[in-house]
């Protein structure tokens, strides 16, 4: 099957979208693409892509595993002892960190605290008042943005303004649609929630000058779910500012 490319350039077959595997490229094509049958096309791409990243991740650590374990053996250790410390020195390196190649920065947050001190349930649900008499409309127009732009993602499905971030996933997702070359997208671990949203955060401030980092990881991997208000203010900025770069081109600002 085939599908038609902006300005009548020559048509793309599945095979041929297939053996692109630059994530930004795909991105690129998808913003541009208006016919129903060619995004379909493009996202199926990018959802195969990010797929066969991961695998080969998974399989590189797999490798990993084989050689500590033959490690162990080659030197008297028992088998269960070299298994376990492989494990453990991977398991001591946070996956997000391992995608951007720097220490997670500890975000800024409206939910400041003192050193040792813990916070108290009304600082951690701190969260900007309702908003205009439109929000209803606005809000849901800026969940369906979302839910469009992490719709070739595997493992989002953003359904509200709460639990569908609560694993930080989804922002991680949100800001490698715009951002594909930050980090890689596929080796994310959605059981690491504290570095999903340091990363998310700290590329999003690095990428985007000006996006406050008005979520806290620490007060977020607390919370059974995140607030709504807090989480949407949150895209709402993140929205402000790449309509400021010129990365999203609207007349209408969510």
């Amino acid at each position: 099957m085939e599908s038609k490319t902006e300005g009548g350039a020559a048509s793309l077959t599945s095979e041929e979208l297939a053996a692109i595997d630059d994530e930004e490229v795909l991105n690129q094509m998808l913003d541009k693409a208006t016919d129903f049958e060619e995004r379909r096309l493009i996202r199926a791409a990018l959802r195969d892509l990010l797929k066969k990243k991961r695998d080969k991740r998974e399989q590189e650590r797999g490798s990993r595993q084989q050689d500590l374990r033959q490690q162990g053996l080659s030197k008297g250790g028992a088998p269960g002892g070299a298994v376990s410390v492989g494990r453990a020195s991977m398991n001591q390196q946070p996956t997000a960190n391992k995608a951007t190649g720097q220490p997670s920065p500890s975000a800024s947050s409206p939910f400041s605290r003192t050193a040792g001190s813990k916070p108290s349930p009304a600082a951690a649900q701190q969260c900007p008042p309702a908003a205009a008499p439109n929000a209803k409309n606005v809000k849901q127009m800026l969940l369906d943005w979302c839910r469009a732009k992490t719709e070739p993602y595997e493992g989002v499905d953003i359904q509200n303004f709460s639990s569908s971030w609560k694993d930080g996933i989804a922002f991680c997702a949100l800001v490698h649609r715009f951002f594909p070359d930050a980090f890689e997208y596929s080796i994310l671990n959605p059981n690491e929630h504290k570095e999903n949203f340091q990363l998310a955060f700290s590329t999003a401030d690095r990428r985007l000058a000006g996006c406050p980092a008005l979520l806290d990881p620490e007060d977020l991997v607390r919370m059974k779910e995140p607030d709504w208000k807090c989480v949407y203010t949150y895209i709402q900025e993140f929205y402000r500012c790449l309509v400021e770069k010129g990365l999203v081109k609207t007349k209408k600002r969510p």
